[in-house]
């Protein structure tokens, strides 16, 4: 199937309720829509394979089939995919390389949805010696408490994530993103490509150009490209999704890689060692009264 131009975005339905973003992980360059000649072209796969999906350019066509009816049918699948939950536990082992220093360390994670994040690390968090470290995130605050050593508590905004982690991180984006939902998803589809065994989605949103590649079979994410559309940020951030395992109803990936890269290179590999869903919360945790702020 050729690239074909989305002409009716406006009757694009809304199937799924979409979190403003992280407004995480990365950003996206608009394209140019027309060109004059096909030598001109670039196909979603080539520019995939350049690792620059700036080039990408959409063929400025009439459109022989209902475009906008596919794109519908392809995001609702999508979405079919989406883990609902009410509660979440997982026990998580966590690689962390950057320029400065590379990291291991293990997360117990356990979420209520739409409300509390309780996540015990051993090891390093967010740049802190975290043996002992527990957090706590809700939708507008961040608390870190350090129980092992020098035994502190923080209290900080919701924004401490972005300034953290230097990416537009907001309580649903991170929830999304532990649950293995796909995250910078919005209904402005600008293109597609449908392969023997992928399908590539091409979306521009307010901070990112995402390019999603689905696999043909089943429509599970098997990899995520934002770029930012800031250039003087060049932010680029690439997710990928393996390891799909049966988690009730659901296929969950528990494997997942995150490459983050702008004036240096942060990568993260996640490696889902436990992981349940709508049990009882494993560990939530009490903030003591006793501790000096810092």
């Amino acid at each position: 199937m050729p690239l074909v131009q989305i002409q009716y975005l406006n009757a694009i339905n809304k199937p799924y309720s979409m979190m403003k973003f992280y407004k995480l992980f990365i950003a996206i360059f608009l394209i140019g829509i027309s060109c004059k000649t096909v030598k001109k072209v670039a196909t979603i796969q080539e520019a995939i394979n350049k690792k620059d999906t700036t080039q990408i350019i959409v063929i400025n066509e009439t459109p022989t089939v209902d475009s906008a009816k596919i794109v519908r049918d392809i995001m609702t699948k999508v979405v079919t995919n989406n883990i609902s939950f009410n509660s979440f536990n997982a026990k998580i082992k966590i690689e962390y390389e950057s320029a400065e220093n590379s990291d291991n360390y293990m997360a117990y994670l356990s979420m209520i949805k739409d409300s509390i994040i309780f996540i015990r690390i051993r090891g390093s968090f967010l740049g802190i010696a975290a043996e002992g470290l527990q957090v706590q995130i809700k939708k507008d605050s961040v608390i870190l408490v350090k129980k092992v050593g020098e035994k502190y508590i923080q209290y900080r905004s919701i924004d401490y994530l972005k300034e953290a982690t230097e990416i537009p991180f907001d309580f649903f984006t991170l929830q999304n993103l532990l649950i293995g939902n796909p995250v910078f998803m919005n209904q402005n589809i600008v293109s597609y490509k449908d392969g023997p065994s992928t399908l590539l989605v091409l979306m521009i949103g307010d901070i990112f150009k995402h390019l999603l590649t689905l696999s043909t079979n089943d429509f599970r994410i098997t990899h995520s490209k934002l770029d930012d559309i800031d250039l003087q940020r060049n932010r680029t951030c690439d997710i990928s999704f393996s390891d799909y395992q049966p988690m009730g109803t659901y296929q969950f990936s528990t494997k997942r890689q995150i490459v983050v890269s702008e004036k240096s290179r942060l990568t993260i590999n996640l490696d889902f060692k436990e992981f349940s869903l709508n049990e009882p919360l494993k560990y939530m945790f009490e903030l003591p009264k006793n501790y000096k702020r810092k």
